[in-house]
């Protein structure tokens, strides 16, 4: 029998779905960072959102025999502020209204000066709460936190303080250079973080 590679499986399949959902081994490690994964290919390639998981999952999916399978209590909304990063806020809002789920925006200053460091932070609060729609100020629970250091390190950090569920963050693009392990902060917290990740391709 003839058996595709994954890569060749979901561009078969790629244009009829609308998620694809995907474990990671949670290697220790330099090893967490090498090229060459299954999933890390299908990131790459994928032109729909790719949820990320890694083993063991969290318990926010439950049996699929309970009445409520999917427990999303805390979400966290990762955002530089780009238009790659904001248009994932949709993703977001939909789930954090579909589950009553707690949603944080976050986004890390990084290689701040500390004189600056006062009035960046301002700025940086004052431009998440710009990016919260006015009804789902009312309608949603949702709080906005601005951390300083490494991206990936401080959402990290986050997401095991808040035992958030879910991190929602963007991927851009799909060449080379955008798509650079070393250099992504979502691929960093997908391959090194405990919190499964869902990576929005735009």
């Amino acid at each position: 029998m003839l058996q595709l590679s994954p890569l060749a499986t979901l561009r078969s399949i790629e244009q009829a779905v609308n998620l694809i959902v995907m474990g990671t081994h949670g290697r220790r490690g330099f090893d967490r960072l090498m090229l060459g994964s299954v999933t890390e290919k299908v990131l790459r390639a994928a032109h729909c959102p790719v949820l990320a998981v890694r083993n063991p999952s969290r318990t926010f999916v439950a049996s699929a025999t309970a009445r409520d399978a999917i427990k999303l209590r805390r979400i966290l909304f990762c955002t530089d502020f780009s238009d790659y990063s904001n248009r994932a806020l949709d993703y977001a809002l939909s789930l954090a209204a579909e589950y009553n789920s707690e949603l944080t925006f976050v986004h890390v200053l990084e290689d701040i000066p500390k004189s600056t460091r006062v009035e960046e932070t301002a700025k940086a609060n004052e431009d998440l709460d710009k990016l919260i729609p006015a009804q789902a100020k009312k309608s949603y629970r949702i709080a906005t936190t601005v951390r300083i250091g490494r991206a990936y390190k401080e959402i990290i950090q986050l997401a095991c303080e808040k035992d958030a569920d879910l991190v929602i963050m963007a991927v851009r693009g799909h060449n080379a250079l955008d798509l650079a392990v070393f250099g992504s902060t979502t691929y960093r917290v997908i391959q090194l973080g405990t919190c499964p990740v869902l990576a929005v391709h735009l």
